[in-house]
């Protein structure tokens, strides 16, 4: 039988907690399935990760149960490495993982003012400004990996990385396919990313939203991630996609007659800003044919 995480993460244990000296194994990201081995502890199940060789024990209430008969096709677990210590904001190595660094905090789901708070630490420590694996160079710039990195942290789920056709249809014949990038796996852009909030991210909890007053507004009261994506006229340029930050009491998103304008964002792209309003103005709005956008989608999640 398979399971589905649903909770924002899910720790894999060694042991059930319960016994001394349980270890973390990995930490599996929303919606990951897992398969069950034993379930004879009712709070503590034996699973196994999909397409690893990992197996431990979680709790059993953060689990939703699979329907088979009607998903058997129609959901194939999403493609997810483990946070590794090579996957570093000192190096452009192993990008597609995310970053296995203790000391970044996940955002504190307590309440709105500690969603806030945290975000605010992950941002500084993220510190995209500065950090040479979202520097741009001569091969592309890196919105989407500092985006999926924020969502990481921040506990809400964008994909980084997607299957290859060759690897779907095995996973659609019921086989099991390791994760192998650039061979079975193969990264998200932000063209592909744009798409995917469209056609998939409700099912992940993410909401449409207007305008960019009312994603502003959300996500200063609520400790809140937004997404701003836009595509590009020519599809085979690169898309650019910007989360959007609570304010605080410096940095602020520009406003007339007390309406968002222009809301507080942070980014990697052709500059690299911590925080930026008016800055860029309207970027997802430039209508030019060769530099523009042909469509953007604002989205938020809790």
């Amino acid at each position: 039988m398979k399971y589905r995480v649903a909770t924002s993460s899910l720790n894999l244990r060694d042991f059930p907690p319960t016994m001394d000296n349980s270890t973390v194994l990995a930490n599996i990201p929303f919606r990951h399935t897992v398969k069950l081995i034993d379930n004879t502890e009712s709070e503590w199940w034996k699973v196994k990760l999909l397409n690893t060789d990992k197996e431990g024990f979680v709790c059993s209430k953060d689990l939703e149960l699979i329907d088979e008969n009607i998903e058997k096709n129609s959901d194939i677990e999403i493609p997810n490495f483990e946070p590794s210590p090579i996957s570093s904001l000192d190096t452009k190595e192993e990008t597609y993982k995310p970053i296995g660094n203790p000391d970044i905090p996940f955002r504190d789901l307590t309440n709105a003012e500690t969603k806030k708070a945290s975000i605010k630490k992950i941002i500084e420590k993220l510190n995209v400004s500065k950090s040479f694996r979202y520097e741009k160079d001569e091969a592309d710039t890196y919105c989407n990996i500092y985006t999926f990195d924020y969502c990481f942290f921040t506990q809400v789920y964008i994909p980084r990385l997607r299957w290859t056709d060759k690897a779907i249809e095995e996973l659609e014949k019921g086989n099991e396919v390791p994760l192998i990038f650039d061979d079975t796996v193969r990264p998200f852009y932000s063209n592909y990313l744009y798409d995917w909030f469209e056609e998939s991210s409700s099912n992940f909890g993410w909401q449409k939203i207007d305008n960019v007053d009312e994603l502003q507004k959300k996500v200063n009261e609520n400790g809140g991630v937004g997404i701003i994506s836009a595509k590009r006229f020519i599809l085979n340029k690169s898309g650019h996609i910007v989360v959007v930050v609570p304010e605080t009491e410096t940095e602020k998103a520009y406003r007339v007659d007390g309406k968002v304008i222009y809301p507080l964002q942070s980014q990697a792209g052709y500059d690299n800003y911590n925080y930026f309003a008016e800055v860029r103005k309207d970027w997802w709005a430039n209508p030019d044919p060769e530099k523009g956008y042909s469509s953007a989608i604002f989205y938020y999640h809790d």
